[in-house]
């Protein structure tokens, strides 16, 4: 296991106060932001100092974190509302949000190690929560629900075009479940 990076052992005040400074300066200006955060470190009585290159890879890394993160999140909104789940999703924001945080921090791990696979097993484990959490919150359940409204109105409009008849439409029914 290789050695922790002095990033990884910033305190968590001066961390969070540098990934803020990075996604706030739009993550340029390293040069600037590492003098600053020599200085914070220097006032809170660290030995430790930086050299712009390992902020900027550090940056580099945050950034692609943070994109990565904005995408996913922009993508479950618009997943959420795309199946009418707005409410549920109100309603179980704190877990959702969680389970992206683990998520996160896995592809996070992964992205700082040396490359950009994302181990198979943490996304089967990501996954089982998040069907898990949909299951606590109804979702599954109002989404089988619309599919299965969608199938019927499917089968009436083909009974209407003449395509099956009303006795197979009725059998379909009952064979998928709601008759």
């Amino acid at each position: 296991m290789p050695p922790p990076r002095k990033v990884d052992q910033l305190p968590p005040d001066i961390k969070a106060w540098l990934q803020d400074t990075l996604r706030a300066r739009g993550f340029s200006d390293y040069v600037a932001i590492t003098d600053e955060l020599n200085e914070k470190l220097a006032e809170a009585g660290k030995v430790v100092s930086f050299h712009h290159a390992t902020v900027h890879r550090f940056g580099q890394e945050y950034h692609k974190f943070v994109e990565t993160q904005e995408t996913a999140s922009a993508w479950a909104q618009g997943w959420m509302q795309e199946n009418g789940l707005e409410e549920e999703a109100r309603r179980h924001n704190v877990l959702f949000q969680m389970v992206t945080a683990l998520a996160f921090r896995a592809m996070e791990a992964r992205m700082m190690d040396d490359g950009d696979d994302i181990d198979p097993k943490d996304l089967h484990f990501i996954g089982k929560m998040l069907k898990d959490i949909m299951a606590s919150a109804g979702i599954r359940q109002n989404m089988l629900a619309a599919e299965r409204k969608a199938q019927a109105e499917r089968l009436d409009a083909a009974v209407e075009a003449g395509d099956i008849d009303k006795d197979a439409a009725d059998k379909a029914r009952r064979i998928m479940g709601f008759a």
